[in-house]
């Protein structure tokens, strides 16, 4: 128990911590350009995500998740390389995909009669996904798809559909 007390204070701390820097940026910057993005990727898991722009086409982007469900709970962090391209008849919309990876660290309570233990477990990610910047907004939405194959763990070895989210961001210079 003492363990998951730790763990989960440590993602507390670590998600308080991007929920400050998020409220920061939204009264620091006010930008109608998308090079950077600070917000919530609202799937599962729950994450933070700050994606940057490198070029015109290709943006980088990392996350930090934290899920909690009946036998456990989990936490990862990951990132990724997407390729952009523009859908002409929808100013500010495009569609990518790209790819990455994931460190995920698990820790079970009760499950297949265990007391308690935990594992680690990293993963190849794919991306899928739209993207949209409001023209008189620094908001950016975007949905995706990540499916997953899980290296390393007994549990979830390999192919998994992945997850999805809608994300929600501020925008910055």
């Amino acid at each position: 128990f003492q363990l998951y007390s730790k763990a989960n204070s440590f993602v507390m701390k670590k998600l308080i911590f991007t929920l400050m820097f998020v409220f920061v940026c939204l009264f620091a910057a006010h930008s109608q350009n998308y090079k950077s993005a600070v917000g919530l990727r609202l799937g599962v898991p729950v994450s933070a995500s700050f994606k940057h722009f490198i070029n015109e086409k290709g943006a980088v982007e990392v996350f930090l998740g934290y899920r909690n469900w009946t036998f456990g709970s989990w936490f990862n962090v990951g990132g990724l390389y997407e390729h952009h391209l523009p859908i002409t008849s929808v100013e500010g919309l495009q569609w990518y995909f790209g790819g990455g990876l994931a460190a995920f660290f698990w820790n079970y309570d009760n499950f297949l009669g265990s007391d308690e233990f935990g594992s680690t477990s990293v993963g190849v990610v794919g991306a899928l996904g739209l993207d949209y910047k409001f023209a008189n907004a620094p908001v950016n939405l975007s949905i995706d798809w990540l499916p997953l194959f899980y290296l390393g763990n007994g549990y979830y070895d390999g192919f998994s559909g992945g997850y999805g989210a809608l994300s929600v961001r501020y925008t910055l210079k």
